[in-house]
């Protein structure tokens, strides 16, 4: 019964964006829609470039998470398995900018971003968010439980940092991995006021901001709305499938049998 609760969204979603725009400007409640009227997805594609809107998130989404989780690994397994002086308080500071409101750094971020020419660019989109506090935190987390013999081991073997890094820590990982893939996919798919900031030519809008063109000042043709809101949600369910296999493994920072 919670399942059904928790569906019922999804599900308001798929029959809005399948329903004629009749059945919705009535006084008549249809849970189901009256017919089934597949121009709500024509139309919207013909009117509006969402195309080269999809494949303007998609190219951010994928560098995005490439960079990202690189970073984030990387800086997770410094600050779990590497001594050095001031480890904790790194650590302890970077715990404490989750605190800081994203709209307080916009600021400083976009004068950032303008002095260095990227205005209107994909990298304006991603380098900012290059690098997640909450991701360092959750990978330093799922590495402590990774045990230092194993590192030690390949140490005596004569394995560089980088190697031991790649060779034992990185294969012990995947769970965690699919963690970061998901979440910032996830984050920078949906991401709607840094890209409204920064990209200010039409042809280079994410799909967030190309809905907000489907909402009028007085009327909003919701059937149109609601379908291309649908197919936004493509690629995340896509992202979930493929690696929902590591999902809670890796957010309960275990991956040892």
């Amino acid at each position: 019964m919670v399942a059904l609760f928790l569906l019922f969204p999804l599900y308001w979603l798929v029959a809005t964006a399948l329903a004629p725009r009749g059945d919705l400007q009535g006084s008549e409640l249809r849970l189901w829609p009256s017919t089934i009227d597949l121009s709500n997805f024509s139309r919207p594609l013909t009117a509006l470039p969402f195309g080269s809107w999809y494949v303007n998130s998609a190219a951010i989404a994928v560098v995005a998470v490439l960079i990202t989780v690189v970073v984030n690994l990387l800086a997770g397994f410094v600050l779990a398995k590497m001594e050095f002086r001031g480890r904790n308080v790194v650590f302890l500071v970077l715990l404490a900018t989750l605190m800081i409101p994203v709209q307080v750094v916009m600021i400083p971020q976009f004068r950032i971003v303008a002095e260095l020419g990227w205005l209107n660019t994909y990298w304006a989109v991603i380098i900012p968010r290059a690098a997640e506090a909450f991701g360092v935190f959750l990978a330093r987390q799922f590495m402590l439980s990774i045990p230092d013999d194993l590192l030690d081991a390949a140490r005596l073997d004569g394995a560089s940092a980088f190697r031991i890094f790649r060779s034992v820590v990185l294969p012990l990982s995947k769970p965690l991995i699919a963690v970061l893939v998901i979440f910032t996919f996830m984050y920078r798919w949906n991401e709607l006021g840094w890209p409204l900031i920064v990209l200010r030519d039409p042809a280079l809008y994410t799909v967030p901001v190309g809905l907000a063109f489907l909402q009028g000042q007085y009327t909003t043709d919701y059937s149109a709305l609601m379908s291309m809101a649908l197919l936004s949600t493509l690629p995340m369910v896509l992202v979930f499938a493929v690696f929902q296999r590591y999902l809670v493994e890796g957010i309960a920072t275990t991956g040892l049998k």
